[in-house]
């Protein structure tokens, strides 16, 4: 079981744990084995650059790029927030202190955070600064933006929602957290009037956005074993919704779908993520805490495939690409998968450094950010 990685490091709620490897951010470290070789494959398509540029490093913080239309938005750790089309940035602005979290947008205003806390709104035309105010709050997790709401996670899991027009305090959500938690960088989900969220503890929670109050929820699963290290069960990830039901895995716990409806088990299974998964109609894929990437039956959990060549790879959350699976590494390498059986199908480097955002659907391609500050906007040729 691999507890210390780059992507999500165990916290304590009162002190910080200071396990061996958090500080560095590095899970390859001399006293870590290194990663798989890759091997060697017969392409049955390509990754194609279609453009890059530089945004900035991420530092110790993962910068998640948001794409809305034909448009990307990124930010980097010094400061730098930028919105680039067609691989030229349209503008690129310097808010004056280091980020900790971003990016977030729905087109018509950028929504980035401070590593002191402060939440950042810029408007999406121009980049001018339309509001800043305090979260009050340490923030890890990109924004979620509506047209009228702006909800922050912070990293002792409470959820700030501000009003978009000025930054005001609309309501805070906050819960009991077990003792031990995972250090996440997992956003969540604001639609139709509704934040959809995993906590600690393994619950998925639907709370209202027009006041915070809790809707409902759901139980991905039970904590477990004799010690708080065991029975740390985080819902890993971004949930995902389908047209009536939202999936989600945990870390050392379960993976599932549930009924929006009713909040039943559509099915469930033993699965251990700190990176979570992505779904199409047919199936759901997911990355375990072992590396290996799976594609599950959407319909019942039933496994269709496992890909395990990527061992200690540090694989980030899949994404469906049409007829492909695509995931990045370590070492900046994206790799695409058949989404049939699995199968390395291509493989194109990113950059130089690793790959721990979410890739991010761009058109017919999708979005690589790495935390060295390469961008690269990859399209699938077959």
């Amino acid at each position: 079981m691999r507890l210390v990685n780059f992507r999500a490091c165990l916290l304590s709620a009162a002190l910080a744990v200071s396990l061996t490897g958090c500080a560095a951010l590095n899970p390859f470290a001399s006293s870590e084995p290194k990663p798989a070789a890759l091997v060697d494959f017969r392409p049955s398509a390509e990754l194609q650059t279609v453009w890059s540029a530089r945004i900035g490093q991420a530092g110790p913080y993962v910068f998640q790029p948001e794409v809305v239309g034909d448009s990307v938005y990124a930010a980097a750790q010094d400061g730098t927030v930028a919105r680039y089309r067609d691989g030229r940035p349209v503008w690129s602005v310097k808010v004056g202190v280091p980020l900790s979290a971003g990016v977030g947008s729905d087109g018509r205003l950028v929504v980035v955070v401070s590593a002191a806390g402060e939440a950042i709104a810029l408007d999406a035309k121009d980049g001018s600064t339309r509001w800043r105010v305090p979260a009050g709050a340490e923030v890890l997790a990109q924004p979620a933006v509506s047209e009228e709401l702006v909800v922050l996670r912070s990293s002792d899991h409470r959820l700030i929602a501000l009003a978009a027009a000025d930054g005001a305090r609309r309501w805070t959500y906050q819960r009991n957290t077990p003792p031990l938690a995972l250090r996440s960088f997992a956003g969540l989900v604001l639609d139709s009037g509704v934040a959809l969220a995993g906590f600690p503890g393994g619950k998925l929670v639907a709370v209202s956005a027009k006041n915070g109050g809790e809707l409902w929820e759901l139980t991905v699963a039970n904590p477990r074993g004799a010690t708080e290290l065991e029975r740390v069960a985080d819902v890993a990830g971004t949930p995902v919704l389908g047209r009536r039901e939202i999936c989600a895995v945990t870390y050392q716990g379960r993976a599932g779908c549930f009924d929006m409806t009713n909040g039943n088990a559509l099915w469930s299974r033993e699965f251990s993520s700190s990176v979570g998964m992505d779904r199409d109609a047919r199936f759901v894929f997911l990355t375990d805490a072992a590396d290996a990437v799976h594609a599950l039956d959407a319909f019942n959990g039933a496994s269709v495939w496992k890909q395990d060549a990527l061992a200690r790879r540090a694989v980030s959350r899949p994404l469906v690409v049409g007829d492909f699976v695509a995931v990045g590494d370590v070492e900046g390498y994206v790799h695409l998968l058949r989404r049939e059986d699995g199968r390395f199908a291509a493989r194109a480097r990113a950059g130089g450094g690793a790959v721990a955002a979410n890739l991010r659907r761009l058109g017919d391609g999708f979005v690589v950010q790495t935390r060295d500050g390469d961008l690269q906007v990859f399209d699938v040729r077959r």
